[in-house]
């Protein structure tokens, strides 16, 4: 048994007064305390003071064959396997660094990560395996084609076979593929019903990849359980139309907006393209999201992680902060990449939360994060699955 003492706690809803003692043992949590209660004979404790006690965070949307580079997903298709696997393993070890114990993997370059399955030194993984997209559309060389509903139905029973946790569609085109446009649909509400209805069947949740409004509707009516990006783009901007992000929040539907980025570092040239052409600016994306948050929608933090240098891996505290910028609060925000991440990413029983019985998964950092958001910037001490990670 160990111990990891605080002043300062977030169970991953909200502060605990008077900070925590949590007490692991096996991988698991076994007691949370008040942080002046006693630890039990001989259980060693760390306490260093200053420090924020809360869960270990968890990225929602990764992309874990992708090196951060330059062009990053152009370039996965040229690696071999024992190169792929080197950079999911750098991937992973960037994540952890960070603080971050978990991650959901939505863009698989032929079931890498599937395949992996779980290694013992690595954040807790989800896979989507490769995502479902048209021919020759968004991200199509990860090897998710399918052509029509009987292509469709046996995609999603070749993901359950597989193991992967998710099932991950295309429902528009995407910037960082040549040929598709971000603002096109790439799937009709029926076919996105039949991925919905297989994958429900199955027992696997649906996650769209959505950026035009007219995608998101089409989403929506499918009964997706997530949409990744959301952005409502239009060929004028981002503009939420009448009624769609209170649907998205009746409906209970988790956003991943993938926010957050390196603030030092441009966007992809492709990105920047179709933003200038637009003439839309960070502000407006963040308004566009704020909307989101104003109608009740369910946030979740995740980076979109891997696919270029702005985007690297072991970013999520930016995307946690971004959130701020777009009116969340802090409590809020930092559930988004906890609690309603694990959520999100199915692992609401597993961790996300500073509560008997989850996996210990722990972060000490340097700070409040509460009055601080950039403390999550300060990692003192990860720990994933009761095992501390070596930074």
């Amino acid at each position: 048994m160990r111990g990891y003492r605080a002043d300062i706690a977030f169970d991953g809803y909200r502060a605990l007064p008077g900070g925590a003692l949590v007490l692991v043992d096996d991988g698991v949590i076994v007691a949370v305390e008040p942080a002046s209660a006693a630890a039990p004979d001989g259980c060693p404790v760390t306490h260093l003071p200053g420090t924020a006690l809360l869960p270990g965070l968890i990225d929602t949307h990764v992309h874990l064959c992708a090196d951060s580079s330059p062009a990053a997903l152009d370039r996965v298709p040229e690696r071999s396997p024992a190169e792929l696997q080197a950079v999911v393993a750098a991937s992973l070890a960037s994540h952890l660094r960070a603080g971050v114990t978990a991650v959901r993997d939505l863009g698989d370059h032929h079931w890498t990560v599937v395949d992996l399955g779980q290694p013992a030194d690595a954040p807790t993984i989800v896979a989507a395996g490769p995502p479902l997209t048209t021919p020759k559309g968004h991200c199509w060389s990860m090897g998710g084609e399918t052509d029509g509903v009987d292509d469709l139905r046996r995609a999603v029973r070749e993901r359950v076979e597989r193991g992967a946790a998710v099932v991950k569609v295309m429902a528009s085109g995407g910037a960082m593929t040549p040929g598709t446009d971000v603002r096109d649909c790439q799937f009709t509400t029926d076919e996105l019903r039949v991925v919905v209805d297989e994958a429900h069947r199955l027992g696997l949740p649906v996650t769209a990849h959505a950026h035009p409004p007219q995608a998101m509707e089409n989403a929506l009516d499918a009964g997706v359980d997530g949409i990744e990006h959301g952005s409502c783009m239009t060929p004028t901007g981002f503009h939420t139309p009448p009624g769609l992000a209170e649907r998205i929040a009746a409906a209970g539907i988790y956003v991943g907006p993938t926010i957050g980025k390196d603030p030092d570092i441009a966007p992809p040239p492709p990105v920047q393209a179709i933003l200038a052409r637009m003439g839309v600016t960070p502000e407006s994306h963040f308004a566009q999201v704020a909307e989101l948050y104003r109608a009740g929608v369910t946030l979740v933090s995740g980076v979109d992680a891997g696919i270029g240098p702005g985007k690297r891996h072991g970013l999520l505290p930016y995307s946690v902060a971004e959130l701020m910028q777009c009116g969340v609060p802090a409590a809020e925000a930092l559930a988004s990449a906890t609690s309603a991440a694990a959520h999100a990413c199915g692992l609401g029983q597993r961790t996300g939360r500073l509560v008997v019985g989850l996996d210990a998964d722990l972060l000490l950092v340097d700070g409040d994060p509460l009055a601080d958001i950039t403390s999550l910037l300060r990692p003192r001490v990860v720990v994933s699955r009761g095992r501390e990670v070596d930074r």
